[in-house]
């Protein structure tokens, strides 16, 4: 079922499906709820079905994303990102719903853990804690592949539109530009601050998280390494560490199946 609610200012896009415990759901960067990414690796898209046989989820567009907020040229913060999935809990009603992110998302959620710790049940962090390091290769890399090159200070469409376009992105940029049609230049734009630089948040702050967090991550993932996942792991005071064996940055059924069990034992 299809949704929006009023939270933070902005009108929030969200899927609802299945019945049981609230579990709030979130994409990774330029990607959304909709079933343009239905098979692709790096979306939730078909495989939400196997959380949502368990949980009602609420699968959220983030701001910028799918339908949420796509005709604003504001800058992206995590902080604001943050913001809005605590808002969208109290906006919902929610009473300490669980919470999961991949990329991007699990970024979102960590930080909106952070910052408030007693809105959430359990986290699940899916390869999203590598902005934690404030050294972290991932913002050359993504300065590379927004602005083309380690120390671009904008997004370039054409260097966007090249780099999703290769073979190994699965289709990324025909999906992306058909999701957000010509807003998908507005959307680089607006996320390429908070994806090329320090967040402000750093794996000490994983200290504050009061719930059940799990890292988890695959072994060939080149954003978010399994030292790194080890380093998040220690610092959590309720931390579970799950490495999936070859695979990389994406959403293979084994990480949703992984989540999924984490989720419904910290229920228990």
């Amino acid at each position: 079922m299809t949704n929006k609610v009023r939270a933070n200012g902005i009108d929030i896009h969200y899927l609802e499906a299945g019945k049981g415990e609230p579990l709030v759901l979130l994409h990774g960067g330029f990607v959304s709820t909709s079933s343009i990414w239905a098979d692709h690796p790096g979306a939730y898209g078909s495989r939400m079905k196997i959380l949502s046989d368990h949980f009602c989820v609420i699968a959220v567009d983030t701001r910028g994303h799918g339908s949420t907020d796509t005709a604003s040229s504001d800058a992206i913060s995590y902080d604001q990102l943050a913001d809005d999935v605590i808002a969208l809990v109290g906006a919902l009603d929610l009473h300490r719903p669980m919470i999961c992110g991949f990329s991007h998302g699990g970024m979102i959620a960590t930080i909106a853990a952070i910052k408030s710790p007693a809105s959430f049940r359990a986290v699940v962090n899916d390869a999203g804690f590598d902005l934690l390091d404030p050294a972290s290769p991932s913002f050359t890399m993504m300065r590379q592949m927004l602005g083309g090159s380690p120390t671009a200070t904008a997004a370039d469409p054409v260097v966007v539109q090249n780099v999703f376009s290769m073979p190994q992105m699965g289709g990324f940029f025909e999906r992306m530009s058909a999701d957000h049609g010509g807003n998908w230049k507005t959307l680089a734009a607006r996320a390429f601050a908070c994806l090329t630089a320090p967040t402000g948040y750093t794996f000490e702050d994983l200290r504050k998280i009061t719930a059940p967090t799990l890292i988890l991550t695959g072994d060939r993932d080149i954003c978010c390494s399994v030292e790194d996942a080890a380093r998040a792991f220690r610092a959590l005071p309720k931390g579970e560490l799950a490495i999936l064996p070859g695979h990389g940055h994406s959403l293979p059924d084994a990480a949703i199946h992984a989540t999924a069990e984490f989720l419904a034992r910290h229920l228990a």
